[in-house]
């Protein structure tokens, strides 16, 4: 049991040719992002590998997304040591990154890269006052008190990852209290990050033989030298959610969602515009669930696009179509919060948007207006009216050539082969008829 106990002790060398498994996380921290780096760290610990690497690029994003990914790292099933390299030259892991970036077992940065700015934004209300400022000690507003709560909780969130990982903990909670930053070598020197370097080659190099301690308190020594990284791509799944998680596309299938089923409604029987308005609504919907929206803002729009469809319909003069503007717009501006980063919605999208919304269901509106006028060309109704020509009489049964075919008549008045007549009724095979025009010179010659 003593050879077990110590042999558990001792670090455990990495095998030369174990995988390192690449993730990239470049942009918005979303729930799409977060999902594909929890299930890239969950591969890589299937597959054995000795090390993940995050590359990191990001402006920030969701705080519960960022959480997922840092329970990731800590509470992996298989512990797997992570890198999270904020790189290109020039990238930042800036608010939710440094969180990232200071629960990774190694923190590296590339040249002319920066870490910080942390403080949470409460989305739908007020940025979080700065400590020491006046407005710190209005305890009596409910909005500024509900953000220094989310300054504390992530100031010491972000604390106790800095203790864990021995990294310093002024400059991580100045990050988040007065949203400080620093550079990739201003890091290094202060205790912040491991190491600097280049790109991922000399990451791996410089990581080569490194000692690193898994939260199961095993140690395992990196080789990572002569190791090559493998990137995973993010699968179709993802790439959707990434797609869809944007407040500017949630909104656009909102816009479909509703310009198909007004279709549909107005021309029924297409079904195509009802069957793909559903799905993007569903969509839409999906997509501010994921997002961190205010609902009411959702219904404003919805509101919006509703007045506008109105417009089509009721003799309101416009009144109805300019409210429907302004609710989409404020709608819009109230969905999300635009201080966090990737998540706003800009006001010339949404005056842009309205005035589309407005052109394009006018459009629907005026050619569905000229289908509902428009002469009916088939069935019964179409044979009402129009002209004929009897053709033979048999047996006290006229024939006459209505539209190219040859139809049983019968009319009020005696008929003669070559007589023009117009039809008046329909009765399943027979038409009823009355002359039209002239009588014909000659009838005789006309007989088939």
């Amino acid at each position: 049991m003593a050879a077990a106990l110590l042999c558990a002790a001792l670090p455990i060398l990495a095998q030369s040719n174990a995988k390192v498994v690449e993730l990239q996380l470049d942009g918005v921290i979303s729930p799409a992002s977060s999902d594909f780096i929890v299930r890239g760290i969950d591969s890589a610990a299937s597959q054995q590998a000795q090390l993940v690497v995050i590359t990191l690029d990001t402006p920030g994003g969701l705080d519960a997304s960022m959480r997922s990914i840092v329970k990731a790292i800590l509470a992996s099933p298989v512990p797997v040591p992570v890198a999270t390299f904020v790189a290109p030259a020039g990238a930042r892991a800036a608010s939710a990154g440094t969180f990232i970036l200071y629960a990774s077992h190694i923190a590296a940065m590339a040249p002319a890269s920066n870490i910080g700015a942390a403080t949470p934004v409460q989305i739908g209300g007020t940025s979080p006052p700065k400590a020491g400022s006046k407005d710190d000690a209005k305890d009596g507003d409910p909005a500024d008190a509900s953000g220094r709560k989310a300054r504390n909780d992530a100031a010491a969130y972000i604390r106790s990852l800095a203790q864990l990982r021995g990294r310093d903990k002024q400059f991580a909670e100045q990050a988040v209290l007065d949203a400080a930053s620093m550079s990739a070598q201003e890091a290094l020197e202060g205790g912040v990050i491991d190491l600097v370097a280049a790109d991922l080659p000399d990451l791996l190099q410089k990581l080569d033989g490194r000692q690193v301690k898994l939260e199961n308190g095993r140690s395992v020594s990196l080789a990572t030298a002569s190791a090559t990284a493998e990137q995973i791509q993010p699968d179709w799944r993802t790439r959707l959610l990434l797609l869809i998680a944007n407040p500017q596309v949630a909104v656009i299938l909102m816009m479909i969602g509703v310009y198909g089923l007004f279709y549909e409604v107005t021309s029924p029987g297409l079904a195509g515009p009802g069957i793909a308005g559903l799905i993007s609504l569903m969509l839409a919907f999906y997509a501010f669930q994921l997002l961190p929206v205010n609902w009411a803002g959702v219904g404003l729009i919805f509101l919006g696009l509703s007045l506008m469809v109105a417009e089509v319909f009721l003799p309101s003069f416009g009144i109805a179509g300019a409210g429907g503007v302004v609710a989409f717009v404020l709608g819009g501006i109230f969905l999300t919060d635009g201080e966090v980063p990737g998540f706003e919605l800009g006001l010339p999208f949404l005056i842009g948007s309205a005035l589309f919304s407005v052109a394009v269901l006018l459009v629907i509106g005026r050619l569905a207006l000229r289908s509902y006028r428009s002469r009916v060309v088939s069935g019964a109704e179409y044979m009402i009216g129009q002209p004929g020509i009897v053709t033979h009489v048999e047996d006290g049964m006229a024939y006459a050539d209505v539209l190219g075919e040859r139809w049983k008549v019968c009319s009020s008045q005696p008929l003669r082969p070559g007589q023009h007549v117009r039809v008046r009724s329909m009765e399943g095979l027979t038409l009823g008829v009355d002359p039209a025009g002239p009588e014909p010179a000659n009838p005789a010659s006309n007989n088939s």
